[in-house]
Formats: C-alpha cells, sequence, structure tokens
C-alpha cells in the first residue's frame, strides 16, 4: 500500500528560497498520485509552500502554489533565449541581480535609503534597518493565497520552525498549539541580513534556517505510535563534485551550508531505536524485580516506537546553477525546477522499491528513489529496525 492509511502521511518542506519551485512541482505530482496529507512541516521557503498547502482544500492547492510562483517570477528580467546556451548561467545571474536590486513582485522589496540628521550627543545616532529588504509584500501575498481560517480549523497540521532572535532558541509555531497567522510564516523566512525579524507576541523572530534546515527532527521527536510516512523535499543537495574555481567554491559552500541535517537526525534516531532494542532484549534477561528499575525503563523508552519510512526528494544542482541559485526567481529556472520535482516524485512513485515499501514494519526505512542512478551519493534503500 503507497501511502499510510492507519499512520500519519507527512510532508517535511527546507529552505532554500527560489529553490522552492521544486518543492511544488513534487507535491503536485505526489497529490495526484494519492498522497493526503496529514501534517506539513516547513522552515523558509518550505513554510511558504507550506502554508498554501495546509490552508486550501486539496482541489485548490496546485492552483494556489502555481499562482504564488508565478507571482513571483512574473517581473524578473530574463533571456529566454538562452535556455539551451552556454550563456545560460549569465542569463541566471541577470535575473539574480535584478531581484537584488528590484525585489521580487510580491515578496520582498528594497528598503529606500535613510537620510536622517545625525545627533552625535544622542546614544542611538547609530541605529538604522536592521535588514536590506523589507517583506510587506509576502504578508499581502500570503493573505490572498492562503485561507488562515481554513488552515487553522480543518486543513492538515501545520509546523514551522523559526529562532529566537534575543534568545537563539530553535521555536515551532504548530497549528495544533496555536492559532498560525502570516506573521508565523514570514517568520520563519525571515533570513538576515536580508529580511527583519517578525514580532509576534512580543519577541523577534528570524529564519529556522539559521538553526536547522529543515524540521525533520521535529516531526521524529513527536510522540506516538502509529506509522509515520514522511515525504522529505530537500531543495540543496549535501553531495557535490569537487569545486574548480571560486565561484564553485561559493555554490559547494552554499549547498554543504543549507543541505538538510538529514544523515545526522536519521542515525540519531536509528541509534536510539538501537538502544531500545538492547534494553529491552536485556529487560528480559534480569530477574523479575529488576526488570521495573525505572532507569532501566528510561532506556526501553529512549527510542520512539513507531516505523518510520522517510523517502526523500533532493533537488539536485542543474550545469547551469550558481551560488545565487537561491535568489534567482526568473520564470525559466522557476519552470525547470518545477518539472524536475514532478520528475523526482513520480520516479519514487514508480519505483519497485517503492511499491513494496509498506512491508517494512518497525524502525526506519530510508528510500532515496527520486533522482537518477547517476547522480553522486544516491542511495536507494537503507533500513534499520528493532
Amino acid at each position: 500500500m503507497p501511502f499510510t492509511e492507519q499512520g500519519e502521511n507527512v510532508l517535511v518542506l527546507q529552505g532554500g528560497g527560489a529553490l522552492g519551485a521544486y518543492q511544488a512541482g513534487a507535491y503536485l505530482t505526489l497529490a495526484e498520485g494519492g498522497f493526503d496529507v496529514d501534517w506539513i512541516a516547513g522552515i523558509s521557503i518550505g513554510a511558504i509552500n507550506a502554508a498554501i498547502i495546509a490552508g486550501n482544500p486539496p482541489a485548490k492547492r496546485t492552483r494556489q502554489l502555481r499562482a504564488f510562483w508565478e507571482h513571483v517570477t512574473a517581473d524578473v528580467i530574463e533571456l529566454p533565449w538562452l535556455e539551451h546556451s552556454a550563456l545560460r548561467p549569465l542569463a541566471n545571474e541577470l535575473a539574480a541581480a535584478h531581484a537584488m536590486l528590484w525585489g521580487i513582485d510580491g515578496f520582498f522589496t528594497p528598503r529606500l535609503p535613510h537620510f536622517y540628521p545625525i545627533d552625535l550627543f544622542k546614544p542611538d545616532f547609530w541605529k538604522g534597518p536592521v535588514s536590506v529588504y523589507e517583506t510587506f509584500p509576502l504578508r499581502a501575498t500570503l493573505l490572498d493565497l492562503v485561507d488562515f481560517d481554513y488552515l487553522n480549523e480543518k486543513g492538515p497540521r501545520l509546523s514551522v520552525g523559526a529562532v529566537d532572535v534575543e534568545s537563539g532558541n530553535f521555536t515551532f509555531f504548530d497549528s495544533r498549539n496555536q492559532v498560525i497567522s502570516p506573521e508565523h510564516i514570514m517568520a520563519s523566512g525571515a533570513l538576515p541580513p536580508g529580511f527583519p525579524p517578525v514580532e509576534i507576541e512580543g519577541r523577534y523572530y528570524w529564519d529556522g534556517g539559521l538553526v536547522s534546515n529543515t524540521p525533520l527532527q521535529y516531526v521524529l521527536e513527536e510522540p506516538g505510535e502509529c506509522p509515520l510516512l514522511i515525504f522529505q523535499i530537500d531543495l540543496f543537495s549535501a553531495w557535490g563534485h569537487m569545486p574548480t574555481n571560486l565561484l564553485e567554491v561559493q555554490h559547494r559552500d552554499k549547498d554543504i551550508r543549507y543541505s538538510s541535517r538529514t544523515r545526522l537526525t536519521t542515525d540519531r534516531y536509528r541509534q536510539l531505536h538501537d538502544i531500545a532494542g538492547h534494553a529491552a532484549r536485556l529487560r528480559e534477561k534480569l530477574p523479575p524485580e529488576l526488570r521495573d528499575d525505572p532507569d532501566m525503563q528510561a532506556l526501553c523508552d529512549a527510542g520512539p516506537n513507531r516505523p518510520v519510512t522517510l523517502a526523500l526528494l533532493i533537488h539536485r544542482p542543474s550545469e547551469f546553477e550558481g551560488a545565487s541559485k537561491d535568489y534567482e526567481f526568473s520564470r525559466l529556472t522557476m519552470t525547470d525546477r518545477w518539472h524536475a520535482g514532478r520528475e523526482d516524485a513520480a520516479r519514487t512513485l514508480a519505483s519497485p522499491i517503492w511499491a513494496e515499501h509498506s512491508k517494512f514494519t518497525s524502525g526506519i526505512e530510508i528510500l532515496d528513489l527520486g533522482t537518477p542512478e547517476e547522480a553522486p551519493g544516491r542511495r536507494t534503500r537503507r533500513k534499520t529496525g528493532l
């Protein structure tokens, strides 16, 4: 059975700016394949895509996602005749420079210069803007494309991650625990120094990607016993080639910096499963009077006791992409990424391994079936369990 009916279907969306079109395309194919999402967790652009999905009935989700991505790419300069040219990287850089200079319609806009007289006798004479851009256009876009009443009352559970500017603590805003507003979504994507922090109940928040660019750990640590089927859609690949020049160094640095900590999280999760399994077997060897010892019980409860299937969909850099790829919002590139997401999701659902994954009933199973066989570092299947 491809999608779970007894447990929860979860969508985990990484941050990555303009790369988020890949997530939209992948979701479209998953939805067409019957994926009925129960819980969506996102960071940054993943939080925006997640809010659009969670804040609309299933019949409207694809239309609203398409509306968002067409809106934010509508006014960006591009040179379509360079699509298959060796000059395509130059066209991409021009589109990225356009976004930096003029902002993105419906998303962010440059701040106007702040001219004010300087009074050296005032202690705060040096204070000024704390961001290069303003994001009030994003709030209007969210209100236009997301039904927040539906999101909070009827939609799938939504969790978005942000960082408290003053404490540095990683925080998740969760529709199961609070009413989600546009400010919660904007806070998750407030990446400094480009975007300003967002105030929520007297606290200020920045982009959750400053701590972790994926909400996977938050999902895995949720208590419960029902199985989890998680589609994690990542926008930066941890695997890549050795750079040959400084531009490639910048590109590779960004991939490593913002790629999700999926391996770290899943390794920790597997270790906790193993500890719990060893403790359970040791418990059976102990005298009856020691089996209920609190320390033994704590070890037996160390690992989550639900089976997890984690299917990875990872955007792989194209030969035309550079270090500016996360703020390169041209329509041509957005369309390329949208279709790449659709193709990778379709490859996963068509895999024979996917067809039999539900036979795995304990521990954690990791599937990377959506990328081509020749992709660097590609793994097809890993399992661990009690």
